[in-house]
């Protein structure tokens, strides 16, 4: 797998913030446009071979400004149907670089511009073009638009300091040469970066660098109140000004959370290509419970299946939200699933039957906790 980042402009930003619609047309601009690529590197087209992606679309940015951009998980290959029967092999593709990635963020910016004037929302004149302002709306809409605005900007939005740039803590930059040269393609103000992967074996590679782009938006670590009352937030990564933390005062540190929020029913993790969930190919990618896509044979299901084993619910529970329901939580032994109810009418009625059983008689009687008495005293 390998981490493909797409950064755009700020006009481009505060468009997908406001037209979600607009962003998810263009994300799957990104795809195709990145999908083709792989495709033709590994010497086939479209149609004889398959890629896929997982998309995780972020909304921040590390001084917690509204930043829209686009975390893609891609196979760093693809997958070829040997249309004899059901195996399919997958064909590796080497690293993209970096005249690749330009190219590729040149042609992306090309079809985004092309969809967004064919949608109305980009005029062009000989020298310039520039983004039409969407259509004045309701008074809520308004104050919600002028939230984004300040948070792409860095501008504080409300308040009497309202318009001003936010107040930052910078110390001397970093004067040592940087001789990394990462793989990044710039163009018009688009920045598609690519230089991370995660080889099959390296599955705590993977599970961090998932972690990774799936975090919140607000670290609590690195959030901490100044003695007259502002916020301030350190910064992951100190800017190459020397910028290490910003202040916000509480009233403009809430409108930056709230510009951070997506609109409803939103989805922020896109399935593309074989992850799909509807993708005919999904069922002989995925190592187990095909679900829709063509069956396995027997031998072949077996072997997936004692190579890859489904993580249960319990244990996706543990190792995400760190809720342990498999141990007791007094003894600490071991508690064995019996059964899981799913059925709505069933959880309220068992739900309402236990809000009303009365507390027994001894657990009333029982005297309330304290702490060992002092020993100083009987000295």
């Amino acid at each position: 797998m390998r981490q493909w980042v797409l950064s755009v402009p700020f006009p481009l930003r505060f468009l997908f913030a406001s037209q979600p619609t607009v962003m998810g047309k263009s994300l799957g601009i990104v795809y195709r446009a990145i999908a083709t690529h792989l495709t033709h590197k590994a010497g086939f087209t479209p149609t004889t071979a398959k890629t896929g992606a997982v998309t995780l679309i972020q909304r921040f940015g590390g001084a917690l400004n509204l930043n829209i951009h686009f975390h893609m998980l891609f196979l760093d290959g693809v997958y070829i149907d040997s249309n004899r029967g059901s195996r399919t092999r997958f064909r590796r593709v080497k690293a993209p670089t970096s005249d690749e990635l330009t190219q590729l963020t040149h042609s992306i910016a090309q079809r985004i511009a092309r969809y967004l004037e064919r949608q109305g929302l980009l005029e062009r004149d000989v020298e310039d073009a520039w983004l039409t302002s969407p259509a004045g709306g309701e008074e809520d809409e308004a104050a919600i638009h002028h939230l984004l605005g300040s948070s792409i900007t860095y501008r504080i939005a409300v308040g009497p300091q309202q318009g001003r740039k936010v107040f930052t803590l910078q110390t001397l930059p970093d004067c040592r040469p940087d001789f990394r040269r990462p793989q990044t393609g710039n163009t018009a103000g688009f920045s598609l970066h690519a230089g991370v992967a995660a080889q099959a074996h390296e599955r705590d590679k993977l599970e961090r660098l998932c972690r990774y782009i799936a975090r919140p938006a607000v670290s609590n670590q690195r959030l901490s109140l100044t003695r007259n009352g502002q916020i301030r937030y350190r910064l992951k990564t100190p800017y190459s000004d020397g910028t290490t933390h910003v202040l916000f005062e509480p009233l403009d540190f809430i409108s930056r959370l709230v510009s951070l929020i997506p609109r409803p029913r939103v989805n922020l993790t896109r399935f593309h290509g074989v992850f799909a969930p509807n993708s005919k190919h999904r069922g002989l990618i995925i190592p187990s419970k095909p679900g829709q896509g063509k069956t396995l044979p027997e031998t072949q299901k077996t072997s997936l299946l004692e190579r890859h084993t489904a993580m249960t619910w319990a244990r996706r529970l543990k190792r995400v939200f760190d809720i342990d329901i498999e141990s007791c939580s007094k003894c600490g032994g071991a508690v064995k699933i019996i059964a899981s109810i799913e059925n709505p009418a069933v959880i309220r009625k068992i739900l309402a039957h236990l809000d009303q059983q009365p507390t027994s008689a001894a657990s009333r009687l029982l005297p309330e906790g304290r702490a060992p008495p002092t020993t100083a005293l009987f000295v």
